[in-house]
């Protein structure tokens, strides 16, 4: 049967092959969505045009896998088993995840075809009988509860030629489970760190990926992932090791480690079982192992071009039948690397895709690929009534591509590299010896000697500033107007407004990744379905990071100076029980009881701290946050040591929902707008100003709508560079933010993506104006505290139950879709509808 629902909102994307000409890698005019030639723009500054058929999953597809009878694709999604019929490329059937969502990778068939084995994002395989054109759930297999407790996180999957043995990695377990079909029976062997996807080499031996590498040995630098030990870098905390285990199946033991590129992945075995291929994503090359050696015997990069910076994220791969190819899921470049196997390999060219392939299978004939976009468009998926988009609205796609003959195949090369712009930067190879804002070519330097980076938290552009004029707004879908943000408002008003800025991300687990490295990992983008290893917005998750480093560590390593005000830190409050209005009093009264200290999550930024400035928890005033930076911008003036870089967390505007005891959602927001006046302020009068650049984001837009697109954002330019009262509608996402530092402080890019990116330049003139800013004091009381339940009734009370449901001690752990709604209900009234899809 048809799930009417799903197929209602099936579109068919345009295929669009053919290039478009040198214009579009000049993003100034665009807004983020479908464009007039029939490309997409996506606000990680790509263009998609996909090739071939594609369909939209709603969701976020990670694995694929084919009948043996070559009829259907099953496609493991988000938070759903979907079934697609090849015959007509049609989604017949969306079957959603009994239990929690879905793991990251696996998915794999019995030797018959009719049960689907597919991981949840918990602790169970699930599995679908396949009849008659229609999936359903019977019985799952419960995996074990590891030895440390909570989930054990099953991943990649695999079953042996009789039916009945499946092998199963438990990421969390660090352990492969071999599970007895016949007599539902599990045992386990150790592997390495973090397992991923698993696969029969025989019957008596198998392979593991470990996303995590081996295991560490005493004395090794070592940081936490997901309650597991993991090696890493001393210098930046960022996991570096990537390993594959061979497993002997007789004894039950791991009999090998075989260390590979980092975040090693998806495998493929060579149609003669003597190679096996590891798609290592942190490290943009394949591994390829000998499998009667057990060694790598050779290290194959995704790069065309020696010297190419990091980036393509080689997540998933599949290999011809005649084993002369690989077909590569490059993630990060939105496209298929079709590489020749041959002594030694070649890259043969790139094939364009939906937005981060992370699955790519080819047919029975070999001559047509099946490949999940995870991120497909965006976040598109809204029915035309709706009145916003939400970063939430995820849309994957999948995408039928005929294999194409070299002519195609090279034009199909050219496009790609015209969708990531990955010669736009490299063509300025003019030299000046200007000083100017932002510099753009060689020889040029910036007027700045220090840029202050303020990240806040999950707001919309229309949420804020909707009800500008000026700008591209929406009345109707403003929450925290002038009223609330006032100096949101005259900074945006007295500096420039930014219509056209973009998150490219949509939530903090990814938010602070796009902020802090201007690139998100395999780890996060396939952990959507229930972010069970880890949600690690703020450092503590040492395999969530990119292998090319932090801003931070681009900062460290050209000898300048730094200061982390709040990012990746938590705080210790003492005494524990203190509340918000505890702390809101004893810093109004400045009777310093409540003692409060910064701790660095990623130890590495220890010796960098502001130590009494801490991220959340959002019990803590954000005027108070400006007070202790303020202290400390005192100081720097006493010495004149003002650090080259600054990056700051006020993260107030995330707010608390209707929860009773703390502020009602707009005194939040009006305490973070307060603090953010507050500290322009301070650093306009301050004897820095002259050379000081401060650029202000939100990590990311999750908790609301936008008419234009989900991921746009509030972002700020200031200072005495930055154009007055001009509307900049230029597009530009947190990756050209992230460009402009580097370009300001005379850093190289880190990857791909922050290299091809423009430095914000039409932000600034030439002419500086060293006006002091004054802050606006709030109109709201930022201690207008939320109703206790026994005061209210009806809908307020409704939600205010509901936001006593979320885990909001910690930041995002919570159901979006219903925090959103509190909030609107807090802001809008109870008696007006959430516009969402007809809701």
């Amino acid at each position: 049967m048809i799930n009417r629902t799903r197929s209602s909102i099936l579109f068919i994307l345009t295929a669009f092959i053919a290039m478009a000409g040198c214009s579009d890698k000049k993003l100034t005019i665009r807004t983020v969505g479908p464009q007039p030639d029939g490309s997409f723009l996506v606000p990680s500054n790509q263009i998609l045009r996909p090739a071939g058929f594609q369909i939209s999953l709603p969701g976020r597809p990670v694995d694929l896998a084919l009948t043996p009878d070559g009829k259907f694709l099953l496609v493991k999604n988000k938070g759903d088993l979907d079934l697609v019929r090849l015959s007509d490329s049609t989604v017949i059937q969306t079957l959603p995840f009994p239990e929690s969502g879905a793991s990251f990778t696996g998915i794999c068939l019995s030797p018959d075809g009719h049960k689907i084995y597919v991981t949840d994002a918990k602790d169970r395989i699930c599995i679908a009988e396949l009849a008659d054109e229609t999936i359903k759930w019977i019985d799952p297999v419960i995996l074990p509860v590891p030895e440390a407790g909570g989930s054990p996180v099953p991943g990649g999957l695999d079953i042996n030629k009789k039916g009945d043995k499946l092998l199963v990695t438990m990421s969390r377990d660090n352990s492969l489970a071999v599970v007895n079909l016949i007599s539902n029976s599990v045992s386990r062997i150790e592997v390495g760190i973090a397992p991923f996807s698993v696969i029969y080499a025989s019957e008596t031996k198998a392979y593991v990926t470990n996303w995590g590498g081996r295991r560490p040995e005493d004395g090794e630098s070592v940081y936490n992932t997901s309650g597991s030990s993991v090696l890493v870098d001393p210098k930046t905390g960022i996991a570096n090791n990537g390993s594959v285990s061979v497993v002997d199946l007789t004894l039950n033991i791991q009999s090998k480690n075989i260390e590979t590129g980092l975040h090693p992945g998806d495998m493929a075995l060579s149609p003669d079982r003597r190679k096996l291929y590891v798609a290592c994503a942190n490290s943009d090359v394949i591994s390829v192992i000998d499998t009667e050696k057990d060694e790598v015997t050779e290290t194959i990069s995704v790069h065309r071009e020696e010297g190419t910076l990091f980036g393509s994220s080689p997540n998933d791969l599949t290999v011809s039948p005649d084993g002369k190819y690989l077909y590569v899921a490059n993630g990060t470049e939105n496209a298929i690397c079709v590489i020749g196997t041959g002594t030694p390999a070649k890259i043969i060219g790139y094939i364009p895709t939906g937005w981060y392939p992370g699955s790519v299978l080819l047919d029975m004939t070999g001559k047509t690929l099946y490949v999940a976009n995870i991120k497909g468009v965006g976040s598109r998926n809204k029915q035309k009534d709706a009145k916003g988009y939400n970063s939430h609205d995820h849309l994957g796609t999948l995408s039928f591509i005929t294999l194409p003959a070299k002519g195609e195949l090279d034009m199909m090369t050219r496009t790609v590299s015209s969708n990531n712009s990955l010669s736009e930067r490299q063509k300025k190879s003019d030299s000046s010896t200007e000083k100017v804002p932002v510099p753009e070519v060689p020889g040029q330097t910036s007027h700045f000697k220090h840029v202050v980076y303020i990240i806040k938290e999950n707001r919309t552009y229309d949420q804020v500033f909707g009800d500008m004029n000026q700008g591209n707004g929406d009345t109707s879908l403003v929450h925290f107007g002038r009223e609330v943000t006032p100096n949101h408002h005259l900074l945006a008003e007295t500096f420039v407004l930014l219509d056209n800025f973009y998150c490219s991300g949509v939530l903090s687990a990814d938010g602070h990744q796009w902020t802090d490295e201007a690139y998100v990992t395999d780890y996060l983008e396939k952990s959507f379905g229930g972010f069970s290893r880890s949600y690690p917005y703020d450092g503590d998750d040492a395999l969530a990071y990119a292998s090319s480093g932090f801003i931070w560590d681009n900062v460290l390593n050209h000898g300048l100076t730094f200061r982390d005000y709040g990012e990746f830190v938590n705080a210790i409050i003492e005494p524990e029980t203190t509340t918000f209005t505890d702390i809101y009093q004893d810093f109004k009264e400045g009777t310093n009881k409540i003692k409060i200290r910064a701790k660095a999550n990623l130890e590495q930024l220890e010796p960098y701290l502001c130590p009494t400035f801490p991220g959340f928890p959002n019990k803590i005033p954000d005027v108070y946050r400006a007070a202790e930076f303020i202290k400390e911008l005192k100081e720097f003036e006493k010495t004149g040591n003002f650090p080259n870089f600054l990056i700051m967390l006020l993260p107030n505007d995330h707010t608390s929902g209707t929860s009773p005891g703390m502020p009602t959602p707009r005194a939040a927001v009006a305490d973070n707008d307060l603090a953010l006046g507050q500290i322009v302020e301070a650093i306009s009068e301050s004897s820095f100003w002259k050379e000081t650049c401060i650029l202000v984001t939100e990590d990311d837009p999750q908790n609301g709508l936008d008419h234009v697109d989900g991921h746009r954002t509030v972002g700020m330019v200031i200072s005495p560079y930055t154009k007055r009262g001009e509307v900049i509608s230029t597009y530009y996402s947190q990756i050209n933010m992230v460009r402009t530092i580097e370009d300001i402080l005379g850093l190289p890019p880190m990857n791909q993506l922050d290299m091809s990116a423009e430095g914000m330049v039409d932000c600034f003139t030439g002419k500086p104006d060293f006006t002091p800013y004054k802050a606006v004091k709030n109109i709201i009381p930022l201690d207008e505290m939320n109703p206790e339940l026994v005061s209210i009734a009806g809908d307020q009370l409704y939600w205010a139950k509901k936001s006593m449901e979320q885990d909001l001690d910690d930041v995002d752990r919570i159901d979006e879709d219903t925090f959103n709604k509190i909030i609107w209900h807090s802001v809008k009234g109870y008696d007006r509808p959430y516009p969402d899809i007809n809701k």
